[in-house]
């Protein structure tokens, strides 16, 4: 690879007096530390060159290996004498310098009026450097009388050098001294950095020509096309605090009655509820003792507010059940107890709406030291034991979270017996729970509870099918509104539970959560992993997961190559009924027996949307066989 520089222009009258081939290309090619060929090589190379009458050749290499072959006309005057010869080289020429004296006006404007628009003619998109070489001497002053537009001055000014670099879209380059500053890294700087410029774009044709013939001759390597898009699996929004909001509006499984001072009923609610958000009612309702809580300003707050009535002659205890009838609970203020329905709205719904309570006890009770008052109680009902009471704008708490998202939450009870009024027989165990909160946060659970069946009535309740981990976890999502499975096999398990029990936003979590793993195995993992893809898409059609289903389908098409590799894979495209086996070689399959019948349609569904796809492996082997038959080498590797 080669690189032709072309330079015009006599810049030697300042520095060189004698006839010598000298000047600013000579001195570069000499000094500059890329080029190597030491002065005599030169002068050999410009001598033994092909003789030319306008030209002077030099030869050198640059970058090593890179031939450098510049041609020098010093004279302009010469320059019509071999015009033909010197529009050639001008038009093959990839850096093209013009030189000039600064203190040789003359020469510069005839230069500029008569040659520069014959070379900008022959200009094909390649850089041009101006050189004005020399330290201007005798200078004058500009005249700047109106009737004068030209300089007076002996010698070509900045401002002309500019003027001609912009006409022809050069580079203006001021040259004081032919010293290694000035032509090693100011004149070399810009030069060398043309030359890598002019390489780079050679290469790259280079390249596209290589790639054109290649592209007449042989066959081209297959495009391997991306893999299609999974399908977006979308998540369902929480409705954790509606549901426990409805339980005060749904009035089931009812355990607490607040009456006022004159013993009239004025609302009903839920022990659970109440104790999730407060340490007085915890305190009232004995989940903890003054002992524990440590706290005089709570324990000062329950003995105010609040008794407890287990009078048998209270009026209306007659009327109650007679298995296990609400508690009866004294509210000692009338003003609270005016304002408790407003009250218990604003706790069931997590407690954090302070400025619309504020709004609604405000509608309740004209005297701003009464709504002052009753909203202090409430803090003081809401008042973590051990800390001060900072609640104390309403405004301020407004965004902030309900307080089921806190250590004072439902958490706190799950799988104690606390306020249990149910129990789970599961696999000979006993589990703990609350029958409000199943009410609240299960469609199916409220059924069996509120209906004609057998555990409406009922304390210890059987549990089959599933396992105790996975019930667990169950209860921790309906408790809680969230969970972690620890493994795929586990969130199959809770899906299909969530499915008995008809949780949906249950199940949309564990079909994000398999995804989710599913998706962060690597490609070995995925090879050597016991994990049954195919049964497991199977249980997520059976238990009607159809989100997963379908993903687990692109899965298996996506990575076809590692699961067609597979004994299980075959029984895609086998109708069948029942099951092989576990999905999981150590796992429980208490949960995951069920029959099922499963289409041959998913097998032509895999091979439609496999990837890669039957077409580009048959072409990667073709060309394959292409490549070993011609002993060549491919052109991408």
């Amino acid at each position: 690879m080669s690189i032709h520089i072309v330079a015009l222009g006599n810049e030697g009258d300042a520095f060189h007096q004698d006839n010598r081939p000298s000047g600013l290309i000579r001195t570069y090619l000499g000094r500059s530390p890329l080029v190597s060929g030491d002065e005599s090589s030169l002068l050999l190379n410009a001598t033994s060159a092909v003789a030319r009458p306008v030209f002077t050749e030099y030869q050198a290499s640059a970058f090593g290996n890179v031939k450098l072959v510049v041609h020098d006309c010093p004279v302009w005057d010469i320059f019509d004498s071999d015009w033909y010869t010197s529009r050639n080289l001008i038009g093959g020429a990839d850096i093209i310098v013009i030189k000039y004296n600064v203190n040789d006006k003359f020469s510069f404007h005839e230069v500029k009026d008569n040659y520069i628009p014959v070379i900008k003619r022959a200009l094909n998109s390649v850089p041009v450097i101006i050189a004005a070489v020399g330290t201007r001497q005798n200078e004058e002053l500009p005249c700047t009388c109106p009737l004068c537009t030209s300089d007076r001055g002996s010698c070509v000014s900045t401002t002309e050098g500019i003027q001609l670099a912009k006409e022809l879209g050069a580079t203006y380059l001021e040259l004081h001294s032919l010293d290694d500053f000035y032509i090693g890294k100011y004149f070399g700087g810009v030069l060398e950095y043309f030359m890598i410029q002019a390489l780079n774009q050679k290469t790259s044709e280079k390249m596209k020509k290589r790639k054109m013939s290649n592209s007449f001759h042989g066959i081209r390597p297959p495009q391997l096309e991306q893999p299609e898009k999974m399908p977006v699996l979308k998540a369902e929004a929480s409705h954790y605090n509606a549901d426990l909001n409805n339980l005060l509006f749904c009035c089931q499984c009812v355990d607490v009655v607040f009456y006022n001072p004159d013993l009239k009923e004025v609302a009903e609610a839920h022990k659970i509820v109440l104790c999730a958000v407060s340490h007085v009612f915890m305190l009232l309702f004995n989940v903890k003792s003054p002992a524990d809580i440590q706290d005089s300003s709570i324990i000062r707050t329950t003995q105010d507010l609040f008794a407890i009535n287990r009078d048998p002659a209270f009026p209306g205890a007659s009327q109650e059940s007679p298995g296990n009838p609400p508690l009866r609970v004294i509210v000692k203020d009338g003003l609270f107890c005016s304002c408790l329905s407003d009250i218990l709205r604003f706790i069931y719904s997590g407690a954090f709406q302070w400025e619309e309570l504020e709004e609604d006890i405000r509608k309740k009770l004209k005297d701003s030291g009464d709504v002052s008052n009753v909203i202090e109680k409430v803090k003081c009902i809401l008042k973590t034991p051990g800390k001060f009471n900072c609640l104390r704008n309403c405004k301020t708490y407004q965004a902030r979270k309900p307080l089921w998202f806190y250590n004072t939450s439902l958490k706190f009870f799950l799988n104690k017996p606390m306020l249990a009024d149910v129990v789970f027989e599961i696999q000979g165990t006993t589990v703990p729970a609350h029958r409000a909160v199943l009410v609240a946060r299960c469609e199916v659970m409220a059924a069996m509870f509120n209906g004609n069946y057998m555990e409406a009535k009922s304390v210890l309740i059987p549990v089959y099918g599933v396992s105790k981990e996975t019930f667990l976890s169950f209860l921790e999502y309906l408790y809680t509104d969230s969970c972690c499975p620890a493994g795929i096999f586990q969130a199959m398990c809770l899906l299909i539970c969530a499915e008995m029990y008809q949780v949906s936003r249950l199940q949309h979590i564990c079909e994000l959560f398999i995804i989710t793993q599913l998706q962060s195995m690597p490609s070995r993992e995925l090879a050597s992993m016991n994990l049954d893809i195919v049964d497991l898409l199977k249980k997520a059609k059976f238990h009607h997961s159809d989100c997963l289903s379908t993903w687990l389908l692109h899965f298996i098409a996506t990575n076809y190559l590692i699961f067609s590799q597979k004994p299980e894979f075959q029984d895609l495209s086998v109708g069948r009924s029942g099951f092989s086996g576990p999905i999981f070689p150590h796992g429980n399959n208490l949960e995951l027996s069920s029959g099922y019948s499963f289409k041959v349609e998913e097998r032509s569904f895999v091979e439609k949307h496999r990837w890669p796809s039957n077409m580009y492996l048959k072409q990667l082997a073709e060309y394959r066989k292409y490549i070993h038959s011609r002993k060549c080498r491919c052109l991408v590797m």
